[in-house]
């Protein structure tokens, strides 16, 4: 048993959280792409690199499907709610700078 589950199952679970990340992940970089476009969101990009949570993230089932899900409440309650673009969350996410966001 690991962590209070037959094996099996902890496989199960682990499969199920990385596919539910790579399908949250992906379809947020959809939901951009088509509000910001791809030519758009790639002359846009900061110079920020991935974190090493990210990378990390990947082996634990569900964690970076719990950080995109962070990302759109992000992006809806203190970007579009307040006014900003897609644009503006784009550049907010993949720059070093806190200061981009005019």
């Amino acid at each position: 048993m690991i962590a209070g589950i037959h094996e099996q199952d902890f496989i199960a679970y682990m499969t199920f959280g990385l596919i539910l990340n790579f399908i949250f992940s992906i379809f947020f970089g959809l939901y951009l792409s088509k509000n910001i476009g791809m030519q758009e969101m790639i002359n846009s990009k900061g110079d920020k690199e991935q974190s090493l949570l990210m990378s990390i993230s990947l082996l634990i089932p569900f964690a970076k499907m719990i950080i995109t899900l962070y990302r759109v409440a992000i992006l809806q309650i203190f970007f579009l709610n307040k006014g900003y673009t897609h644009k503006e969350f784009w550049i907010y996410i993949t720059s070093n700078s806190l200061n981009k966001v005019d």
